[in-house]
């Protein structure tokens, strides 16, 4: 297995460091500013800041009426098999009662034809 993969560690280790040389300033933080700095040079981020905080937000209640719809469909699914069980289990009954008669009256009728 250790064999397999050392082609292919070979090959892709020398991507890595350029990956990560260019991925990780992206993910560290630039100089501290304080917060009225930020808001007084550019009110237009703090404008799109607030909307994406809503759409969060909306976001965030929309995904929980839409669990609790699931939630609701899914005890709805389930009362609905345990009521097609019952069915299925009086449908079991029903047919087997009904072979046992039919072989009963088979039995019957050739006991009749024999005699």
């Amino acid at each position: 297995m250790a064999a397999q993969l050392l082609p292919i560690i070979k090959a892709i280790a020398p991507y890595i460091a350029q990956v990560a040389s260019v991925a990780i300033p992206a993910f560290t933080s630039k100089k501290d500013t304080s917060k009225s700095e930020i808001t007084d040079t550019d009110p237009l981020i703090t404008k799109q800041i607030e909307e994406l905080q809503s759409a969060a937000s909306q976001n965030a209640q929309s995904v929980q009426v839409l669990a609790e719809k699931l939630q609701q469909a899914t005890l709805d699914i389930e009362s609905t098999v345990r009521v097609a069980d019952k069915k299925i289990t009086t449908y079991k009954f029903i047919i087997f009662a009904s072979f046992g008669l039919s072989i009963i009256s088979l039995a019957i009728c050739i006991y009749v034809l024999l005699k």
